[in-house]
This record gives structure tokens, sequence and C-alpha cells, in this order.
């Protein structure tokens, strides 16, 4: 009854971490009161002499009755009573249960002391009652205290009571000037709600003046805190992770409103290296061997799920692997072989908080999902607030006039802040462009400082995502000829790799692909790219070059440029195959593209080995190329194809196991073959004809153009 008393409070309100509920030791084994008098005295001594920001009352008043529980405790030790066989089971279950007390005190004490300014002052009400709730469970636990039972001196019994009145009448308590406060930071956010940039001065005497935070490292600190908190308890979190991204954009523009760039010039030589969560537990915890949970698996890949979606079964998986099981035709559940009832893929938020949770607690990476314009449930996906949009404004103003009158390091900076002010959502992207910034990037792609340069053309991609702003792009006087410079002679990889994938969204474009594929080393580049890149670089490089064949017109340039014999390469390379298939397929349409498809010599058989082995929409994308080939190739090229081994068993195998697009494509290659004088030589014996004769209606539907699509390219 006594616990359940005690832990009657914890049902009401969740402490800030989980933490709290773990005992690091089993208190059966060891001298009870020794333990929690050493917990009890380092407590005290980490905290007596502590300066909290916030919560001061609250934190002095919990250290105070602490140092109470430690005058018992002493006692009991130096009189020799304090063995588990001299205390009544009162007392012994009173001590068990105070040792929970003080490890979330402790808990609470660190989240005091280690959190953001911003995120205690918005949590004020929330960590008070945190600390209520421990009064009350201190008032409950004293009030079970065998007291009478045990031999104490006059002078601790008088404490010990006393201190049990005091708990008893205790109140929740909010200090009203930290409450002023909160109410202040809310007064900007709806300042900006209406339109209206709050006053400079105001704004100074808050974050400088009130909070202490007094420079640009601070400021960006507490920034990436509360970006912190949007990510590690979405949906889970007073304010909402709307409000928050308001007070994150308008922390932002304090930042560079007054502090400036200095301080950030000093830290360019970093570059944009993600910094690392700061983790919930102990190091050692996190150090020891981790075996990622079941229920974190998805059931196709068997790897951890960084996008937990539920289907209509019920049944959760990453949405990357059914996406995929969807996209080669699949309509049944994988794990229970229910028909699904439709496609639709719910986000399992729940799933998604607890993996992220795990992760941070145990330190493994975890990185969310890129949040795109059409990832409405992605980590971002809370809608912005007018606020929120009102203060990205008003910093990009500043960014945009450091862009185009600051110091070399302030504009890269300043690059590096539009960059991730046009990560997310259409309306930064939009108003970013609108406010001018597309002409100062532009000129920064030709720095010589290296971060400066890969801060431009990023920030120039994720600006290229939202359709209108392709154009201000594109018409910018050299604009697109310096992006293609960087895709040829970038001072970094990332720089190569971002600017290959800036020419993937500009070619979006059906207009545009023709004068990117004109400029001069554009398609060079990314041939070369596409051959000695990274595995993003390649990526970025063939997603890029099937753009480009789409437009009929660029099959030349293409050709002359190299990019079908480094496409051809890439037929072997993991994580490129399927959209290097795609190309060549578009690119052999046109006779000339057929006959430079025909002189290389690995094309036949590596276009067959992805039939083989390839993914489905890589076999779909390589059956798609072969039935190009021989179609505008000629006899010759078709009898050269006709011979290679095993094709006939291939062809059979994708007629019932292929894609929709792949049997179609499957389907018109056999009746290309029927009509050639070898078919019967290469095909008669397996019964194939049957076959294709059982798929004339999909026959009948085959569409020259249908060839697999690759993915829209992610912000960076």
């Amino acid at each position: 009854m006594a616990s359940a008393a005690i832990f009657s409070s914890l049902r009401r309100r969740r402490s800030p971490s989980l933490e709290a509920f773990l005992a690091p030791v089993d208190l059966t084994e060891v001298g009870l009161v020794r333990t929690v008098a050493t917990l009890s005295s380092e407590l005290v001594s980490c905290y007596s002499d502590h300066v909290f920001f916030f919560q001061r009352r609250n934190s002095r008043s919990l250290i105070r009755k602490i140092e109470v529980f430690i005058l018992v405790l002493e006692f009991l030790r130096d009189s020799g009573s304090g063995s588990m066989s001299n205390l009544p089971s009162t007392a012994v279950l009173c001590f068990k249960e105070l040792y929970l007390l003080l490890y979330r005190s402790k808990i609470l004490l660190d989240y005091c002391s280690q959190s953001s300014k911003l995120w205690l002052l918005l949590q004020n009400h929330s960590i008070s009652g945190h600390f209520h709730d421990l009064n009350q469970e201190i008032s409950t636990l004293l009030d079970v205290f065998p007291i009478k039972e045990i031999n104490l001196s006059d002078d601790v019994r008088e404490q010990v009571e006393l201190l049990q009145k005091q708990a008893r009448k205790a109140k929740l308590y909010v200090d009203k000037s930290d409450e002023n406060l909160r109410l202040r930071f809310f007064s900007f956010l709806d300042e900006f709600e209406h339109g209206r940039i709050p006053n400079h001065v105001e704004l100074k005497l808050f974050f400088v003046e009130r909070l202490g935070i007094k420079d640009a490292k601070s400021c960006r600190s507490e920034i990436e805190f509360l970006e912190e908190q949007i990510v590690n308890h979405e949906g889970d979190i007073e304010p909402t992770a709307s409000v928050l991204n308001g007070f994150v954009a308008i922390t932002r523009y304090c930042r560079f409103l007054l502090f400036g760039f200095e301080e950030d010039e000093l830290q360019l030589c970093f570059g944009n290296k993600k910094r690392p969560r700061k983790g919930l537990i102990t190091r050692e915890i996190a150090d020891t061997f981790l075996t990622i949970p079941k229920d974190f698996c998805c059931p196709i890949s068997l790897d951890m799920m960084r996008d937990p979606v539920i289907i209509s079964t019920g049944q959760t998986y990453d949405r990357s692997s059914i996406a995929r099981w969807m996209e080669e035709g699949h309509c049944t559940c994988p794990k229970t072989g229910q028909v699904l009832v439709h496609n639709r893929l719910v986000p399992n938020r729940a799933l998604r908080n607890l993996i992220m949770q795990w992760c941070t607690a145990h330190g493994v990476s975890y990185d969310p999902p890129e949040t795109t314009d059409a990832s409405a449930e992605s980590f971002a996906a809370a809608l912005p607030i007018k606020a929120a949009t009102e203060a990205n404004r008003a910093t990009a103003t500043l960014l945009i006039q450091q862009l185009a009158n600051g110091s070399q390091g302030a504009q890269a900076v300043a690059a590096r802040e539009i960059r991730l002010l046009a990560k997310t959502g259409k309306e930064n992207r939009a108003f970013i462009a609108e406010a001018g910034a597309i002409p100062h990037l532009r000129k920064l792609l030709s720095s010589s400082n290296p971060v400066a340069q890969e801060n431009s053309v990023t920030a120039m991609l994720n600006l290229s995502i939202y359709e209108k702003n392709k154009s201000l792009i594109i018409d910018e006087d050299g604009c697109l000829g310096s992006i293609v410079e960087v895709l040829r002679l970038g001072l970094t990889t990332e720089a190569r790799q971002n600017a290959a994938a800036t020419l993937f969204s500009l070619s979006a474009v059906h207009d545009y692909k023709k004068r990117i594929a004109d400029q001069g080393g554009a398609v060079e580049a990314l041939a070369e790219l596409l051959r000695v890149g990274t595995p993003r670089g390649k990526k970025d490089a063939v997603t890029a070059l099937f753009n480009l064949a789409t437009h009929s017109d660029n099959c030349a340039r293409m050709i002359e440029a190299g990019a079908i014999t480094a496409l051809v390469g890439a037929l072997e390379s993991e994580g490129v195959e399927e959209e290097a298939a795609g190309a060549l397929a578009l690119i052999v349409r046109q006779p000339i593209g057929a006959e430079a498809l025909g002189k290389e010599e690995t094309a036949v058989t590596g276009l067959i080995a992805m039939m083989r082995c390839g993914t489905p929409r890589g076999k779909e994308n390589a059956v798609a190329a072969l039935l190009e080939l021989c179609r505008t190739g000629g006899a010759a090229t078709t009898k050269r194809v006709l011979k290679a081994p095993a094709l006939a068993g291939l062809l059979q195998a994708l007629l019932f196991t292929g894609t929709k697009r792949a049997r179609r494509k499957a389907a018109s290659l056999a009746r290309v073959f029927q009509r050639c004088e070898y078919a019967s030589l290469h095909f008669g014996g397996l019964g194939v004809g049957y076959a294709f004769a059982g798929n004339s209606t999909m026959n009948n539907s085959s569409l020259p153009g249908d060839v697999s699509m690759p993915m829209s390219i992610s912000v960076l």
C-alpha cells in the first residue's frame, strides 16, 4: 500500500526522463542505508552551491528536504542501527522508495541545470509540476515512515517532524518572474503572427539582459536544443511542434539581428557536420553491446525502420520497403498474405518516436527521413504557423544583406543559413527567391572558399525544388554556367554532387533539358561523375542524365559527351543500375543512339545480367532497353541480342514474375524475336510462344515510352 501511494503521482505526470524509473543497483544485496546516504550526500554536494537560472526556489527547497534525510541516514549509519536486520519492515520499504525518489530528484535537477534556457522557460509550468510531484511523494513517504519505531535522537526527530509538516502544507509553486518571461516570449510570437516585427530594443532586453544569451554561439545552442525537442518528442510536447518551430524561427532571427556574423566566421573550418544528439542515459550504458528490438525492425528488410508506416492490414513496415513491394505489383501484405484494401501508408508516429528515443538513449545514430514539400507526414510535418514564416522572412532579409555586402566569411555563413531555411517549406523557398537571393548565391558559386561554394550550390538546389524558382535560376545571367562549373571543378565532393542534383532538379522542366545539355561541359561532367564519383555522386549524376535523355534532341549531344559509355559502365554499379538502364532505354529509341549502344561491347551482356540478378525495377528497365535496341538497331542488332545465353528463360521468368511493365516489355520483345529467322532455333524448344500468346492482352497495351522514372531529389 505504501509503495502504491508513493508512486501515485508518477502516474499523473511523466518525469523528464525515463531514467527516473531505472534503479541502477539491486538494493537487496547492498547496505541499504549506506547506499541511500551516499546518493543523498552526492546529490546535495553537487547542487547545494549550484546557481539555477530557472526553478531556483523549487530546486533549493528540494535540496533542503534531501538534507534532512541525510541527517536521518547518517544517524542510523553512525549509530549502527542502519542494517537491514535492525530496521522495521516499513522503514526498509520507505528507504527503498526513497532511493527511487532521490534518483528521480537527481534526474530533475540535472534536467534543470543542463537544458537550454528557452526550453526551461517554455516548460515552466510542467517542470514546476514535477517538483510538486516530488514534494507530494516526500509527504507520502514521511506519513508512512515509522518514526516512533526507530531510535532517533531528539534533534533529528524534530527535523523530520518539521519536514513532515512543511511537506503537507507545500503547494505548487510557479515563479512569477519566470512566468512573466514566458509570457513575454509568447508575445513576440504573437507580434510575428500579426505581421509585426518586435522592437529591436525589446528583443535585446529579453535575450541578452533577462536570459543572459550574450553571443551567437549561445544563441545557436538554444536553437539546436529546441530543434532537438521537436524531433525527439514530436506530437508529445507542449507547446506543439508548430509553435516550437515559431520560437525557433524567432530565436534564429534574433541570433543574426543581435549578434551578427562575426562569431560564426571562426567556425567555418568545421563545415556543415551534424551535431551529435545528446544522450539520455550514461555513456557506460550506451557503450554496451546492443541488440535492436525486434519490433523496431522492418519485416521485409530486417533493418531498423527509419520511417515506419501502417498498411491496410494493420501491419507496420518501413516506408521504403513496403513502397517498393507495392511498386513491384504486389497487392497482398508481405507478412500475413491478406489482400490490401488500399495502398495508403499511414505514419506510425508512436513507433517512430519509440525508435528515436531508443536510439538516442543508446547512442545509436538515427537519421530521420529527409523532408520535402510532398512529405507532409515527415518530422517537420507540422504546418508552420504564420509567426514562423514571418520570422523566417525577416531572417532571410538579414541574410541576403550579408550576401550582398558582408565579408567573405559572413557571406559563407549567410549562404549556409539560407541553405537551411530553404530546406523545408515552399513558403521559405518562395520568399527567399523573391527577396533576391539567387543573384548573390550565383556570385558565391565562384568563391575560392570551399564552404561558401558548397553552401551556395546546396542553397540553390534547395531553392530549385520550388517550381517557380526554377525559371528564376535558369534565367539568371550566367547561373546555369556557374552551376556547371561547380559540377566540373567544385572545391569539395559535396559541392560537385549537389551541383549534379541541382541540374536534375532543373531538368524536371522539359524546356530546360535542352538548355542544360547544350551548356558547355555539363553532360561531360555528369558522365565523369557517374564513372568516378561517390555512391551518392553517381546517383545524382545518373538521375540528371536520365532526365536529359527524356528530351529527344539531346541524344546526339549525350553520345558525343560519352554519356552512353558511362551509362553502360553504371549497369554494374550498385545503386545506379536501374536509372542507367532506364536512360539507355530512352537514348536507343533513336537510330544514332541504338548505333552508339551497339558499339559498346558490354552493353547487351550488362542488360542481360540485370534481367537475371537486378531489382524488379532494374529488370523492367533492362528489358525495355533491349526492346528499344532491337526495334531501332535493325536485324543485325536483333540477332546479336537473340544469341545472348539464357535470354529465353529470362523472358519467360519476367512474364510470370515481373512487374506489369516488365511483363509488357518482355512480351513485346518476344514478338520481335518471333519475327526473326532464328526464333525457332532459340525459342521453339522452350515453348515461350505459348507463354507469349497467353499474354496477348498485355502485348496490345505496350507503351514505347514506358520507362521507370527515378525518384525525386532530396533537400540537403
